[in-house]
């Protein structure tokens, strides 16, 4: 795991945790599908709609708190291609913006070239699940991986918190555990702006 996100010492109530990698490929593949399908140019995502999208998802509410967004990307990718703002180091780490739902405060880790690499993100949620002043997680694996997937729901499974409201945000309804389940395009379509009845208009 990336040790500068084992160097954390002060954790929010409220944690977003990403594979920022499989989030941009998402994107991508749902502007070039929609594009087709409803016949216009669709921009970038809006990263701070995404974000509260997330954060209702996950059953944050209009009010004062404080949750940290912690994007976990490959050492060689330097910016969320289909997201505005995107650039990790320029626009992302170590920002924040405020609104209806509170503070957002991000941060953007480059995963190390290491052996077990694909255990990062289940290795992250494990850290922050076991803190006591985190109440509420939502976690962005890449869930279309199996093997990812599995040690995400086993890392939960072993979670002995009845206390925190943990909510995994994949593609498509998967095998349950120890937390909730939202579906991950809701989100992204909303920060596309892709409207429902644009949809609706063509099926």
């Amino acid at each position: 795991m990336n040790n500068n996100l084992q160097e954390q010492t002060k954790w929010s109530e409220n944690v977003i945790l990403v594979d920022a990698d499989y989030v941009d490929k998402v994107a991508f593949s749902l502007i070039v599908n929609f594009e087709r399908m409803i016949g216009r140019r669709i921009p970038q995502a809006d990263f701070a709609k995404w974000i509260d999208c997330i954060a209702l998802d996950g059953g944050i509410r209009e009010g004062e708190h404080e949750t940290q967004v912690v994007l976990i990307h490959q050492k060689d990718k330097s910016q969320m291609e289909n997201f505005t703002p995107g650039h990790y180091t320029e626009e992302l780490n170590s920002k924040a913006f405020k609104d209806h739902l509170g503070e957002f405060v991000i941060n953007a880790y480059p995963l190390e070239d290491i052996a077990g690499g694909e255990d990062y993100l289940a290795d992250a949620l494990q850290m922050v699940a076991v803190q006591k002043e985190v109440k509420r997680i939502m976690v962005i694996p890449n869930a279309e991986d199996t093997y990812i997937y599995n040690k995400v729901r086993e890392a939960l499974n072993r979670l002995d918190d009845d206390e925190k409201r943990i909510t995994v945000f994949a593609m498509q309804p998967m095998p349950g555990g120890n937390f909730r389940q939202e579906i991950l395009g809701y989100s992204l379509m909303a920060a596309l702006g892709i409207r429902a009845d644009e949809i609706n208009s063509k099926s």
